[in-house]
C-alpha cells in the first residue's frame, strides 16, 4: 500500500498549498492544545470548514492536541474533544496521556495516533502505544532505517516518520530548555527555540542547532520496510514551503526527480542532513540560519506560488446523461456519493442535435474545480437538442450539490464521561529518595536508592547489598530494545522495581512482571495523566518538574507522587552529541561542556555512548521551602562527590537552605 503524505498547515493559505500540491492528509491545529500555538492554527470556528474543504478534495484532516494539560484545563480540553468531533476530522494526534483519556472515553470512535512529542523510540514503546489504544505511532526522529524497520514489522499498528523538515536537538516531549530558562514550555507548545541561539563549545558554536533533515530520497526504501505515513514538518512555516516540500515528496514517492535547491532555497539551516537515518551522527548534522540561508528564498517564492495557484483536479466523478423528449437529467457521482440534477426540457432539432459527444465535450469542461470526468455515458432520444449554455448550468448545479455532499461534516458520537478522581492524602512527612549517576557516588541513608541500569550491570552485587531498597533505572532512550536481556540478567539476580522516564520502561517493566515507578520524562503535569499511569500498573510516579507547586499540591488520586526536589535538572535528552569533535569521541570521559552566549556553563553527560543528556547549569535546591504533602522527595545526583551528596541530605533533613548557587527551577513560577 502506498504511503500517505502528510503535510503540515498552519493557517488555510497553507492548507490550500498542501492540498493543491498532492498532499494525502494535512495536520493542523484546532487552535488551543497544540505544540505550535504562535502558528495561525483553525481555532473561533474554523475547523469544520478545513475539514470540509480537504474532504471535499478527497484529503484527510489530522488534528493536533499535543501537548501536555493541567487540571484547571481540562474542562477547555473536553470542549476541544467535542469540537473535533463535531468537524468529522480523520484522527487526532496526542502526547498526553490525560489528552488521550479525554478523547478515548468522550469520543471512542475518533482514530488516535500518538505524536512524536511521546518520544516513542523502539518496538516497546510502539508495542505501548498500541496498548493505550493508539491506531498509529509517530516514531521520534533520531531513529535509523534500521530501527525503523525494526518497529515496523513488529509493534501491531500503522507507524508515521518525519522525512522532511526541522530537526530539534533534544527528542521530542523530552526538552524543557526553553520552559527552564524562559517560561515558555515546549511541552505546551511555546517553545522560544532558545537552542538555536549560539551555544558553543571549545571546538564550534551553535552546538544545539542541527540542520533540517531531508530524507526524501529514502522514501522508496522507507515504503518497503513498512512505513505507514511520511510527514513534513513545518507548521510555523509559510505557504510556498508546504507546496515546495509536497511537490518534492510526490515526485520522490513516484520515483521522479524534485527540485531539491528550490526546497534548500525556500527554507533551510545550512542546508540538510540524513544522519539520524544513516547513521552517521556526526559534526556534519549540525548547522544554523545564515545570512544566505534568508535571502535565498526570495528568489524562488514566486514559482513556488505558482505550484498551488489553480485547482489540482483530483477527485474522479463519473457522469451520466438521460435526454427525452420530456426531461434532461444529470447524475454525477463519486463513489458512494452522488447528485442528480433536472435541466430544461430539451427541443426538436432544427439543424444540428445533441449527440453524446458534444454533450461529452460541454459536460467534461471541469477545470476551476477538483473534479476530472473519469467515465461519460449518455442517453439521448433522436432529434433532440440542448444548448451547450444548459449543459454547462447542469454541470455547475450537479458539481456544486456533489461538492455540498463530500464536505458535509460526518460527525462522531460524543459520550458522556466526567472525569472522576478522588482526592490525595498525602503523608505528613515524605520518604526521601537518592538517584545516583555513578554508584561511587553513594553516601547517606535513603529510603530508596535509584541508580541507571549499566551501573548495576557493571556491579551486580548492588541487588544484594540494597535489597528491596533498589530502584534501577531504565535509560531514558533505549533505541535497541533487542538490549532488553540485560533487564532480564538483572531481573533474574532479583531487581524487582525499575524507573521509566519513558513509556518504553513501563512496556519492559510489565512484560518482566517487576514493579514500575514513574519518571519525570512521562510529563506527569495533571490528575488525570496520574491516574492513567495508575491503570498501567505504575506504583509511584515523579510529577512533572515544569509543573508549580501549588498545582502539585492540588494534584488528586491515589497513586503515590513525588518531585525532584534536589538536582541539576535534565533539560534535554539528545542523540547526536553536540560536543564530539571532527574526530569522534576522542578522548572524552563522558562529561563535558557547553556555554551559552552569556557565559552559563551547562554540563553534558554521556550515557554509554548512546545518548547524551544537558544539564541545568545549577542545581535546584528547596530544602528550606514548606513543601505540600508529597509521598516521596527525590535528590538527583549527577556529577557531585560523596561529600556533597552527604551535605545536601543533611540539609534536606534540616530543612536548610544553601549557600550556594542555585535554582527554584518552574515550581515557584507560573509557566506558559
Amino acid at each position: 500500500m502506498r504511503p500517505e503524505i502528510l503535510a503540515p498547515a498552519g493557517g488555510m493559505e497553507q492548507l490550500i498549498a498542501a492540498v493543491r500540491c498532492g498532499a494525502d492528509a494535512v495536520y493542523l491545529g484546532a487552535g488551543g492544545f497544540n505544540a505550535r500555538r504562535s502558528a495561525q492554527n483553525f481555532g473561533e470556528g474554523r475547523l469544520a470548514g478545513a475539514v470540509s474543504y480537504a474532504h471535499v478534495r478527497g484529503v484527510k484532516i489530522h488534528v493536533t492536541v499535543n501537548t501536555l494539560v493541567m487540571d484547571q484545563e481540562l474542562p477547555a480540553l473536553d470542549d476541544t474533544v467535542r469540537e473535533i468531533a463535531a468537524s468529522g476530522a480523520d484522527a487526532v494526534i496526542v502526547q498526553d496521556l490525560a489528552v488521550n483519556a479525554r478523547f478515548r472515553d468522550l469520543c471512542p470512535d475518533l482514530p488516535r495516533h500518538a505524536s512524536t512529542q511521546m518520544t516513542v523510540h523502539n518496538l516497546d514503546g510502539a508495542r505501548l502505544a498500541a496498548d493505550l489504544g493508539f491506531s498509529r505511532v509517530v516514531l521520534a526522529r533520531e531513529l535509523t532505517l534500521r530501527e525503523i524497520e525494526y518497529i515496523a514489522a513488529r509493534c501491531g499498528i500503522e507507524t508515521e516518520v518525519f522525512i522532511h523538515g526541522a530537526l530539534c536537538m533534544c527528542a521530542s516531549g523530552q526538552c524543557c530548555l526553553s520552559s527552564m530558562l524562559g517560561g515558555r514550555s515546549g511541552n505546551r507548545g511555546y517553545c522560544a527555540q532558545p537552542c538555536r541561539l549560539d551555544f558553543h563549545n571549545a571546538e564550534r558554536g551553535y552546538a544545539l542547532s542541527l540542520k533540517d533533515m531531508s530524507h526524501l530520497r529514502y522514501v522508496k526504501e522507507l515504503a518497503d520496510v513498512g512505513v505507514s505515513s511520511f510527514k513534513i514538518e513545518g507548521r510555523m512555516k509559510r505557504p510556498e514551503y508546504v507546496a515546495a516540500a509536497v511537490t518534492a515528496a510526490r515526485a520522490a514517492l513516484d520515483g521522479e526527480a524534485y527540485d531539491e535547491e528550490s526546497l534548500r532555497a525556500v527554507f533551510s539551516r545550512s542546508g540538510f542532513t540524513d544522519g539520524y537515518l544513516t547513521g552517521k551522527r556526526d559534526v556534519t548534522m549540525f548547522g544554523y540560519r545564515e545570512k544566505e540561508d534568508v535571502t535565498a528564498a526570495s528568489g524562488v517564492l514566486g514559482k513556488l506560488a505558482n505550484l498551488y495557484r489553480a485547482e489540482r483536479q483530483s477527485v474522479p466523478v463519473d457522469m451520466e446523461l438521460k435526454m427525452t423528449p420530456s426531461e434532461t437529467t444529470l447524475r454525477v457521482g463519486c463513489d458512494p456519493l452522488a447528485a442528480t440534477v433536472r435541466g430544461p426540457s430539451p427541443q426538436p432539432a432544427r439543424t444540428l442535435p445533441t449527440t453524446p459527444q458534444i454533450a461529452e465535450n460541454a459536460l467534461s469542461k471541469t477545470g476551476g474545480t477538483p473534479y476530472f470526468v473519469r467515465s461519460f455515458a449518455a442517453e439521448i432520444a433522436p432529434g433532440l437538442m440542448l444548448p451547450v449554455s444548459a449543459l454547462n448550468a447542469m454541470r455547475r448545479e450537479a458539481l456544486e450539490k456533489l461538492t455540498d455532499l463530500r464536505g458535509e461534516a460526518k460527525p462522531y458520537k460524543i459520550l458522556e464521561n466526567p472525569v472522576k478522581i478522588d482526592a490525595h492524602t498525602g503523608p505528613e512527612t515524605p520518604q526521601i529518595w537518592a538517584r545516583f549517576e555513578k554508584a561511587s557516588q553513594i553516601r547517606g541513608n535513603f529510603d530508596r536508592i535509584i541508580l541507571p541500569l549499566s551501573e548495576v550491570e557493571k556491579r551486580p552485587q548492588i541487588v544484594e547489598n540494597y535489597g528491596d531498597k533498589l530502584t534501577v533505572e531504565l535509560p531514558s532512550l533505549f533505541f535497541d530494545t533487542n538490549k532488553t536481556e540485560i533487564v532480564e540478567k538483572l531481573v533474574d539476580l532479583g531487581i524487582n522495581d525499575v524507573l521509566c522516564e519513558n513509556l518504553y520502561a513501563v512496556g519492559i517493566a510489565r512484560k518482566m512482571g517487576v514493579a514500575a515507578r514513574g519518571g519525570a520524562g512521562l510529563n506527569a503535569l495533571n490528575s488525570l495523566t496520574l491516574s492513567e499511569l495508575e491503570k498501567l500498573g505504575l506504583v509511584s510516579a515523579t510529577v512533572s518538574f515544569e509543573l508549580a507547586m501549588n498545582r502539585i499540591a492540588a494534584l488528586n488520586g491515589a497513586l503515590p507522587r513525588g518531585i525532584i526536589a534536589y538536582g541539576r535538572l535534565p533539560l534535554m535528552r539528545f542523540r547526536a552529541c553536540p560536543v564530539k569533535g571532527k574526530n569522534g569521541c576522542g578522548r572524552c570521559a563522558g562529561v563535558s561542556r557547553l556555554t551559552d552566549r552569556r557565559g552559563v556553563e551547562f554540563p553534558v553527560l554521556c550515557h554509554d555512548r548512546e545518548y547524551g543528556t544537558l544539564l541545568n547549569s545549577v542545581p535546584l535546591h528547596i530544602a528550606e521551602k514548606n513543601l505540600p504533602k508529597l509521598d516521596f522527595l527525590t535528590l538527583w545526583f549527577t556529577l557531585e562527590t560523596p561529600e556533597e551528596v552527604e551535605r545536601v541530605e543533611n540539609e534536606y533533613r534540616d530543612h536548610l537552605a544553601s549557600d550556594r548557587a542555585r535554582t527554584g527551577g518552574l515550581y515557584y513560577r507560573q509557566i506558559k
